[in-house]
């Protein structure tokens, strides 16, 4: 299992980069940022609009004081996490990963962009957990990327998302297919969800969940398939036994909860009587004796 290591930006705030949107000529200062209440009008479906998502972008490309002091920004403005998470951080990674796509912004400040809002989400996260379940649900998950990804934002928030919810979480990063199939088969788990970012594995890895999905230790298990691919080329994901995800995190979350209490209830009215209590007419014979 890979782990992130994280090192303070070398960039100096005076080459900071600065988006630019066809749309608007906006510019920005770093350390400011439009009040929520009374300075920035939103949509009621909104809650950080596009201006502060750009905004964090330029910080995220710049340092991770930069970084800090916008997201302790929203903090103060009222903001709670979930909705810094959805509304700001995933937006920023998205938007990070259009300008990369789009020859905008190069390989080496969309990487160090990303490795501050995943350290802000490390940072945030002992806050974030203490505002969800006080106790656990009793289901476990697993979360993996595909071998060798290189993209743990999203399955980070993913599963901290999980861990609010009260869900015991083993997220993994595998390092190749013999590391992929060792984590699935490695504890009973409730779900499986996976995040495929590219195309590099994706027969690979639909042929080892076709394997793994008849070794499993629970033979009710749910597989889920999700990520950026998911979006691209959900046809190459359309594999057998598995459900795909288009949500969010908080969905996502929603949704394969209500899953395992749906199969939790089928299961209970299935089951066969618990033969480990005496019913009252058996109790009452025994007391005769």
């Amino acid at each position: 299992m890979s782990q992130l290591k994280f090192n303070k930006s070398s960039t100096s705030p005076d080459q900071a980069w600065t988006p630019v949107s066809q749309d608007n000529n906006l510019k920005y200062r770093l350390g400011t940022s439009p009040r929520l209440v009374g300075g920035t009008t939103f949509a009621k479906s909104v809650v950080i609009d596009q201006a502060q998502v750009q905004l964090l972008s330029q910080a995220a490309v710049t340092s991770m004081d930069e970084t800090r002091k916008i997201l302790m920004q929203w903090r103060r403005q009222g903001q709670c996490l979930a909705d810094i998470y959805l509304y700001g951080i995933a937006e920023c990674a998205k938007l990070i990963g259009e300008l990369w796509s789009s020859d905008q912004l190069d390989f080496a400040n969309c990487t160090v962009a990303h490795t501050h809002l995943h350290r802000a989400m490390h940072e945030f996260s002992p806050q974030f957990l203490s505002e969800g379940c006080a106790e656990s649900n009793g289901r476990s998950l697993l979360i993996m990327n595909e071998p060798g990804s290189q993209h743990g934002l999203g399955v980070f928030m993913l599963s901290e998302f999980f861990r609010h919810a009260g869900w015991r979480v083993l997220l993994v990063a595998p390092e190749d297919i013999a590391d992929f199939k060792r984590a699935f088969l490695s504890d009973w788990f409730d779900a499986v969800v996976l995040s495929i970012s590219t195309d590099r594995h994706i027969n690979t890895v639909a042929k080892a969940v076709s394997e793994l999905r008849k070794a499993t230790v629970n033979p009710n298990l749910k597989i889920y398939v999700g990520g950026p691919m998911a979006h691209t080329a959900s046809d190459m994901l359309n594999w057998a036994g598995t459900s795909l995800l288009f949500t969010d995190a908080a969905q996502t979350v929603e949704l394969v909860t209500q899953a395992a209490l749906t199969a939790s209830a089928l299961a209970s009215r299935t089951a066969p009587p618990n033969r480990s209590f005496l019913n009252i007419k058996e109790l009452s014979q025994v007391t005769r004796m």
